[in-house]
């Protein structure tokens, strides 16, 4: 997947593209016949099971908004077992409905070609929800936060972490990833190693395990569990009679099992990174403990979302801002990016200021 590069000014212009609602239009953006449809439509979202805080949320943030501009939303999970049938199913339901559109957070974007074209058949219009949908022409557009600059981030959280613990290397580190059948882990892990490697190379970062690939830092499912295995065997393995200094960690769930591991194993803390705000991260990095995630407002993507359906509902295109960056395996799919925000201890009253529950957190 080729990832382009946005530069400071973008990102400030993505802030106020989702903040006022504008929408830059591109003749490459998915779409929508010149008709539009009937604003009572049904409109599907297929979600993946509810592994984070940030999926459950979406769900009703979904329904209530969608309800809200006059729609009739079917919003389904995929249960935690056979997630991808699951998923198939359901997409097959929702064009069977009916559905104008189908929003999709995918379970494993690499095994829904059969039914995306499906609903193109039909007639609907597909939106890549989060996760890139792959190999496939039939996806219209995606929406999403800036994936690949969440990964730059926690690789620079990283270094900044390591640097105010101890102000010289070489620092002891180790590299966790994602779930394989997920897209996003390869853009986060590449975004991260584009920040990271450079300082590996060089002899400032030591990854005492050699494990420096996708592919042995994977975390199947996205599980906490398997995580914290593959932590317990590494610092038995590795860190016997060694200090770990940080450690790279994709996302919250997985930080805090990393952590867990860590505090069994009679050890301090290291620098451990994170993604998606859940409260009990934000905690941890309260108490001093993760030291930092990264605010991807699930209520702004969602609004996002429903913006697009508003518009393919008028008869207009869907909005993009990058018409060049996320190649599917097939087609370059028109993309909204909304900027991430780091959040460490310093920032985080300042990040959650507009949030009801985590702004709590921070006090």
């Amino acid at each position: 997947m080729r990832k382009h590069v946005i530069t400071t000014a973008a990102i400030a212009a993505l802030a106020l593209l989702a903040v006022s609602g504008c929408s830059s239009r591109s003749t490459d953006s998915g779409g929508a016949s010149k008709a539009g449809f009937a604003k009572d439509s049904v409109i599907g979202v297929a979600l993946p099971s509810k592994t984070s805080e940030n999926w459950v949320l979406a769900g009703g943030l979904f329904t209530n908004g969608l309800k809200a501009a006059g729609f009739k939303p079917d919003v389904q999970y995929a249960g935690a077992s056979n997630t991808v049938q699951d998923q198939q199913d359901q997409i097959s339901a929702m064009v069977t409905k009916g559905a104008k559109v189908v929003i999709i957070g995918a379970a494993d974007g690499a095994k829904l070609a059969t039914q995306v074209k499906a609903a193109h058949d039909a007639g609907a219009v597909v939106i890549a929800y989060d996760r890139l949908i792959l190999n496939t022409p039939n996806v219209d557009s995606y929406v999403a936060y800036d994936n690949f600059k969440v990964g730059e981030l926690q690789g620079q959280a990283l270094l900044d972490g390591l640097k105010a613990k101890k102000p010289e290397g070489p620092y002891n580190i180790e590299l966790f990833s994602g779930s394989s059948d997920d897209a996003n882990s390869k853009v986060f892990f590449g975004g991260a190693m584009k920040v990271l490697q450079p300082k590996i190379a060089d002899g400032t970062l030591v990854v005492g395990s050699g494990q420096t690939n996708i592919k042995q830092t994977a975390t199947a499912a996205w599980k906490a569990e398997n995580a914290q295995s593959r932590m317990d065997a590494l610092l038995t393995g590795t860190y016997g009679t060694k200090s770990i200094d940080g450690v790279l960690s994709p996302n919250d769930t997985l930080a805090r099992a990393i952590i867990t591991s860590v505090k069994a194993a009679g050890k301090p803390i290291p620098v451990v990174t994170g993604q998606d705000s859940e409260a009990e991260s934000v905690k941890s990095i309260m108490a001093g403990e993760q030291f930092s995630t990264i605010n991807k407002d699930t209520r702004l993507l969602v609004n996002q979302a429903i913006a697009m359906v508003k518009d393919l509902q008028a008869g207009k295109k869907a909005p993009a801002n990058d018409i060049k960056s996320y190649n599917n395996g097939v087609k370059v799919v028109p993309a909204f990016l909304l900027p991430p925000v780091i959040v460490t201890k310093a920032n985080a009253a300042k990040a959650y200021a507009n949030d009801p529950v985590l702004s709590l957190l921070t006090k």
